[in-house]
């Protein structure tokens, strides 16, 4: 059983916390986990990348391009902006959420209208989904990051129960439930 799995979008999506807990989750089936951030301008919106290998024996934490089993984004331009990571057999679990950059918002460039279209081209295996209404239907929207694992947890081959441990142990306590809610809503989705 081996994963690599790249996790894209921009500061402030909890990209690392996906990342945590899918990192936990392998760690809590037995498995070698590696995990390393690209963080670029987080605090202000910028790209974040998290890379999470896990297998019987990970000497590296580094992914090459295009070996990438599954590709998790947080943001549409984000998927297509990491396509490259993905492996022509990979799965590509993209969030329907549009985060408009400053160089949208001042002007200088334009939001691609016809984004859905290219990530349909772009991803022949593509799990394109609303996390953030999801979310607000819970009463939560800062959980549309647990949504969104729980969808990427049903392309693993990780045991069930492995990802409520992983839960309990990376989320403060006060958000465990609401955080399991979203978890099982995105895995049975």
């Amino acid at each position: 059983m081996t994963g690599n799995i790249i996790l894209a979008g921009v500061g402030g999506q909890g990209i690392l916390l996906s990342a945590q807990l899918i990192a936990a989750a392998a760690a809590a089936a037995g498995l070698d986990v590696k995990t390393n951030e690209i963080h670029g301008m987080a605090q202000r919106g910028g790209s974040v990348i998290a890379l999470v290998k896990f297998g019987e024996k990970v000497h590296s934490p580094l992914i090459l391009e295009g070996t990438a089993t599954l590709l998790g984004a947080f943001e549409m331009i984000e998927a297509l902006r990491n396509a490259h990571w993905l492996a022509s057999d990979g799965t590509a679990v993209v969030a329907r959420d549009k985060v408009i950059p400053v160089t949208v918002s001042s002007g200088k460039a334009a939001y691609p209208e016809d984004v859905e279209d290219r990530l349909k081209k772009v991803f022949p295996c593509l799990e394109l989904r609303d996390v953030t209404a999801m979310a607000k239907e819970l009463g939560n929207s800062r959980v549309a990051n647990t949504i969104l694992t729980g969808m990427i947890s049903r392309h693993l081959e990780l045991p069930e129960e492995v990802w409520t441990e992983a839960i309990k142990s990376c989320v403060k306590p006060k958000f465990i439930d609401i955080n399991l809610k979203a978890f099982e809503l995105g895995r049975g989705e």
